[in-house]
């Protein structure tokens, strides 16, 4: 063995050790059914200020969880949280792994650019904390392999955050496809569109956003270096380097309950196209579509943040060889016989069309934050678990790639039969 062999491995060990001990020492407790959860979030931008409002007004109205710490990088943020949550000094913290090691908090939210939720949810399991991850789950298919692996090896608790996995119409809709109301699914489709004169994630930057107020270092963390810049601060979705633009921000939306009331599996293969069209002051398109094939249906999904398409051009739907289902905003299902079945159907049915409403929502961020907390308490899967996430995150991170590529991707599962190890070669990706 070299010197350098030797260093190496050494370095590996103690690294590992490191770690150990990390979790150990903060080894979670049990919560019981009447205990007050204890909450930390990390990143207090826009989403994950949304997050302080709905935890807060949570907390004041139930008392069954609160909010003990807060971690970010940028100075004025981290003191809006504090003064708004009503927190001492001490609960704040730059580095999150100061958030980690304190043994009070129970779980952890997470809400930082897509390029650091891999490393911070992997280090949120190890130091023995639940983790609600916003979507995207991570920044690419491999780490989102890893970090599924990490779920089951720690049996922590890991909600990725896209409410409509917690929508109660998507549940009725997934009965009625057991039950072979549309007969073989073929494909479905769906569209994410907005727009606005200045583009999509144009935030306001802020003044006091400087370099003396932002730790650019830890916001870099593992992507490539680049000079202090606010536009890639406030603005990060639209460069390659943190996001994936429209697909990881707005698809990943779509395709998470298509994928719930059709059954949670992994791509076959992945083609997408697009481009920037309308405003040039981005990286990302401002334009994009994907086809992702099952093995048994396709989805097709398109999306714009240069034009806001009408209502009736963008409803969810479900095509089966026997009847169509379509979603009507988030409380109807509408189902449409094929005219070859329209006389089976309204034998069955009692009708030409079927319409099924589910109770609306108040706050579908609540519903899915309330399942995770109870996931908490039960240990039960929540609705968007690792293995989901990691499902939707083959088909969407694949569209990222097959686009920045050019190529239609293939995605094959080579070792999926187990999750041992560290989690490494489960699966591999690869143009088609």
């Amino acid at each position: 063995m070299t010197n350098h062999t030797r260093r190496v491995f050494l370095g590996g060990a103690a690294a590992a050790t490191g770690v150990n001990a990390f979790a150990a020492a903060t080894s979670p407790k049990v919560i019981g059914p009447n205990d007050r959860i204890n909450l930390g979030i990390i990143g207090v931008g826009g989403m994950g200020f949304s997050h302080v409002r709905l935890l807060k007004k949570h907390a004041d109205t139930t008392k069954s969880i609160q909010l003990v710490g807060v971690s970010d990088i940028y100075t004025k943020r981290k003191q809006r949280a504090r003064d708004f949550i009503g927190l001492e000094d001490k609960q704040i913290h730059h580095d999150y792994h100061d958030l980690l090691t304190r043994a009070d908090i129970d779980g952890v939210f997470i809400a930082t650019p897509d390029h650091w939720h891999f490393r911070m949810a992997m280090d949120a399991l190890d130091a023995g904390k639940d983790v609600y991850l916003q979507k995207p789950m991570t920044y690419t298919v491999e780490q989102a392999r890893d970090l599924a692996a990490q779920v089951k090896k720690t049996g922590r608790v890991l909600q990725v955050g896209s409410q409509f996995a917690s929508e109660a119409v998507y549940f009725k809709a997934r009965d009625l496809m057991q039950e072979g109301i549309i007969g073989t699914p073929l494909f479905a489709q769906a569209t994410y569109s907005r727009n606005s004169f200045h583009g999509e994630w144009d935030y306001e930057i802020e003044p006091e956003g400087t370099p003396e107020n932002i730790d650019w270092k830890r916001f870099l963390g593992s992507a490539p270096s680049h000079p202090f810049n606010q536009d890639r601060y406030f603005r990060w979705r639209k460069y390659w380097d943190y996001s994936g633009g429209i697909s990881t921000d707005l698809l990943y939306h779509r395709l998470t309950p298509l994928l719930l009331v059709l059954g949670p599996q992994f791509p076959a293969r992945v083609s997408a196209n697009g481009g920037i069209f309308v405003h040039k002051d981005r990286e990302v398109p401002d334009t994009f579509s994907t086809c992702v094939e099952y093995p048994k249906f396709q989805v097709i999904m398109s999306a714009s943040t240069a034009a806001a398409a009408p209502v009736r051009l963008i409803s969810p739907a479900i095509i089966g060889h026997e009847a169509t289902m379509e979603f009507v905003g988030n409380t109807e299902i509408l189902i449409t016989p094929e005219k070859i079945y329209a006389k089976k159907f309204e034998e069955r049915y009692g009708g030409p069309e079927l319409r099924v409403y589910a109770e609306p929502r108040t706050d579908m961020d609540q519903a899915h934050a309330e399942n995770f907390f109870d996931c908490m308490r039960t240990r039960q899967k929540p609705n968007l678990d690792a293995e989901f996430g990691y499902q939707l995150m083959a088909a969407i991170g694949l569209g990222v790639k097959a686009y920045r590529e050019g190529a239609q991707m293939n995605f094959m599962p080579t070792k999926r039969e187990s999750y041992e190890g560290d989690g490494r070669n489960v699966d591999e990706t690869q143009p088609a």
